[in-house]
C-alpha cells in the first residue's frame, strides 16, 4: 500500500475498549500471542478483516525481515472466521501446515515467521478467561481507563506510524488542580469518585480513535491520531470547559474541580516516545505556572 493511501491504517486500526467490561455473551473472538514479542497480548476480532504482516498499516505488525509486508488476513463469514495465506514468501502455517486458505476452529494455532497465534472462538471458555486476565493487565482498576503499561505500548505503535507515513499526531497530559486537597479535606473515597467521574467525561468527549489512560495519581493522557496542533487545542479547551462544569456532591457539599493540560505534536526531530512526552509535559507545567484552569502547547510563544 502506498504511504499516500494509508488512510485505512487510521480507521479499520483495532482500537482496545479496556473500559467495556466483559459480561454474559460478549466475548469477541480472537488471536492471543503465545510466541512472539508482545507474548500474551489479545486482538479481538470483529466484522472487519485483520491483515498480519510487516507493514505498518497491516492490523497485526510483525517486524520480522522472514514476514511479508501483506501476510495473511483473518476475515469474517456468517459461519465463522477464514484465514488466506496473501501469497507470502515464506508462508502461513495452520497447525504447523501450509495453508492457502482454511477456516479457523477454537484452539487453532497460527505461525507466522516466528509469531505463533492462538485462536479462540467467541464460544470459547478459555476466550473469556484470557478476557477478564486481559482486562486486568491493560486497564486501571479505578477508571476502567488503559493504564500507563498500555497507554505507552500504544502511543509506540501510533508515533511508529505517524513517523512512518508523516501522519499528524498529537498527545494531551493533564492534570487535576490541587487534587491532593480533595483527599485532604473530604477523603480517599472522595477523590476516588472525582477521579472516576472525570475519567467519564474524558471517554465521553474522546472520538472512538482516540487513546484515553490515566498514567498517574491524577494524570490522564489522551493520543490523538490524524489530529494536527491546532485540532488537538480546540479538543483540549472543549474538555477543559466539561471538566470545570462538572459537580461532585462530596460530604453533602457541591463542589467542582478543574484541569491543567499541556499539548504537543509529533514533529520532525523527535525521535522517540519520550520527546512527545517530554514535550506535553513541558507545556503542562506551563499551565500549572501560569495560574491552573488553562490549555497551554508549543504552538504558543513562550514567556520570559
Amino acid at each position: 500500500m502506498s504511504p499516500h493511501n494509508n488512510d485505512a491504517s487510521t480507521t479499520q486500526r483495532r482500537t482496545m475498549h479496556p473500559h467495556r467490561r466483559v459480561g454474559a455473551g460478549e466475548v469477541p473472538a480472537c488471536l492471543v500471542v503465545l510466541q512472539g514479542q508482545r507474548l500474551g497480548q489479545r486482538i479481538n476480532l470483529g466484522e472487519d478483516p485483520l491483515t498480519i504482516g510487516r507493514a505498518p498499516e497491516a492490523e497485526f505488525q510483525i517486524v520480522e525481515r522472514s514476514v511479508s509486508r501483506a501476510h495473511c488476513r483473518i476475515t469474517r463469514e456468517p459461519a465463522g472466521y477464514r484465514i488466506k495465506d496473501l501469497d507470502s514468501t515464506n508462508k502461513t502455517f495452520l497447525n504447523d501446515q501450509p495453508i492457502i486458505e482454511a477456516e479457523l476452529k477454537d484452539g487453532d494455532h497460527i505461525a507466522v515467521g516466528s509469531h505463533v497465534l492462538k485462536f479462540m472462538d467467541r464460544s470459547s471458555v478459555e476466550a473469556r478467561y484470557h478476557e477478564e486476565l486481559y482486562q486486568l493487565a491493560t486497564a486501571d482498576s479505578l477508571t476502567d481507563l488503559y493504564n500507563r503499561r498500555q497507554f505507552l505500548e500504544l502511543i509506540d505503535r501510533e508515533i511508529a506510524r505517524a513517523a512512518n507515513y508523516k501522519r499528524p499526531l498529537s498527545l494531551l497530559i493533564m492534570d487535576l488542580d490541587h487534587f491532593k486537597l480533595v483527599n485532604d479535606e473530604f477523603g480517599h473515597p472522595s477523590g476516588d469518585l472525582v477521579l472516576k467521574k472525570v475519567a467519564m467525561a474524558l471517554r465521553g468527549q474522546a472520538r472512538e480513535e482516540f487513546i484515553v489512560a490515566r498514567i498517574g495519581g491524577e494524570e490522564f493522557a489522551i493520543v490523538l491520531p490524524e489530529s494536527s496542533l491546532e485540532q488537538s487545542i480546540l479538543f483540549a479547551e472543549k474538555l477543559r470547559i466539561a471538566i470545570s462544569e462538572l459537580e461532585f456532591s462530596l460530604n453533602d457539599e457541591i463542589k467542582r474541580v478543574t484541569v491543567s493540560i499541556g499539548a504537543a505534536a509529533w514533529l520532525a526531530g523527535m525521535s522517540a516516545t519520550g520527546d512527545l512526552m517530554r514535550a506535553a509535559d513541558e507545556q503542562l507545567y506551563r499551565a500549572k505556572q501560569g495560574g491552573r484552569n488553562q490549555v497551554c502547547s508549543n504552538l504558543q510563544p513562550r514567556g520570559d
